[in-house]
Parts: structure tokens; sequence; C-alpha cells
């Protein structure tokens, strides 16, 4: 799948949009099997989502876990019916380094976040939503396909988030940068494997941190 940005009736680029592939669907097929859970608190997005033990941190909360590996801002767009049939009452949302590491414009996944936004709250009015920071990288220690990331972007994404949460009632924006990144603002090296994703026992420091500012 393609997707085209338009501007003054001209095609400027073509997006890679496709986000189908086996463990997209497999997973996604394997969470519309589980059973309603109305009032959710629900974590959604990509790998970074998906590799937290959010249940084993915070057993007494009634937390599902839709991440899945791999998954894009349009991935996300087009399994929302499966999380908005819980109703959740909180929905923590981060997505978008797939969508750059595939070069996506910024512009595009904002405006990806802000079709999000508007169906959750069309559809599950009382939801509050958290918009989590993307998470900066480590460039030194980067693997290879995800060269394409930089933090700049993550930045610019990071700051559209922020206007979005602002100007919409019902969302917070967390700044999750104080928890896991350095004093240069990159991914701090010793929670990190590859430059990217988190060591499994960083993510009680997330926890933790959701917890001081009420968010959980």
């Amino acid at each position: 799948m393609v997707a085209s940005i338009v501007v003054n009736g001209q095609v400027t680029t073509s997006i890679d949009s496709n986000y189908v592939f086996s463990g997209y669907t497999e997973r996604l097929d394997q969470y519309r099997k589980m059973p309603t859970l109305k009032g959710a608190i629900i974590f959604l997005g990509n790998s970074l989502t998906d590799a937290g033990k959010w249940n084993d941190i915070a057993p007494e909360l009634p937390i599902l876990n839709r991440g899945i590996s791999g998954d894009i801002s349009y991935g996300v767009l087009a399994r929302l019916d499966e999380v908005l049939r819980h109703q959740p009452q909180k929905l923590f949302l981060m997505i978008g380094v797939n969508d750059l590491k595939r070069g996506v414009p910024t512009s595009s996944i904002i405006q990806n976040y802000e079709r999000i936004v508007r169906r959750v709250q069309k559809e599950s009015p009382k939801t509050k939503i958290y918009l989590n920071s993307i998470l900066p990288i480590l460039p030194e220690k980067l693997i290879e396909s995800f060269k394409a990331v930089n933090n700049p972007d993550i930045a610019i994404l990071n700051d559209g988030l922020k206007q979005l949460a602002s100007s919409h009632k019902n969302i917070q924006f967390v700044n999750l940068h104080q928890v896991v990144a350095d004093n240069k603002g990159n991914l701090r090296a010793e929670i990190t494997p590859d430059g990217i994703h988190l060591e499994v026992a960083a993510y009680v420091s997330v926890v933790n941190y959701l917890r001081e500012i009420k968010a959980l």
C-alpha cells in the first residue's frame, strides 16, 4: 500500500503505508479472540509497547498490552476497532519509530495521530488519552535497520504531540525522556540493547514515572 501527499493538486511524495505483514495479522487475530475488558487500561503501539511486562509490573491494574512489533501509525489506525471495543478508561499511545524507519514524513505521522485521537474521542468519549513521547535513540549503538531514525525527527514528532494534546480535552502528553534520556538527550546506554529498544527492567522505571504523575 502506498499513500501520497498532495500539495496544490500535485503529488509530491509517495509514502509506504503498508502495515500488513504476518506478525501483524497473527497478533491482531489473537487480540480479537480475547474477551472484552470494559474499562481497561490499554498500552497501544509497536515493539516498544509489546515488550513491556505491564501486567507483571502493575498486576493490580486492568492492563491490556496492545503492542505489535513492527507496527506503524497506519496499522494502529486500522486496528482501533479492537482497542475501542473495550471502551478503555485510559489509553497510552506510542507509535512512530517504524514510520520514521521507512521514511514517512513527521507531518504524516502527526496527521495519523490526529485521526486516531478523533476516532477514540468519537467512539469512546470517556477514554483518557495519554500520548507518550517517542523515545530518543542512542546513535552510536543503533542497529543498522534503524539508521534512518534520528533524534531531530523524534523531537519534531514530540513537539507535534505536545501541540495535539494541548488542543484537545482529555488528552495528556507524557514526556518519558525524563525517565529514559541521558544529559545529551539520547537514550541511556545502560537501558538499551540496540540503541532503540528498552531492556525489560527499564519498564519498571516507566511505570513508576506514570504513577508519579498520576497517569496510572
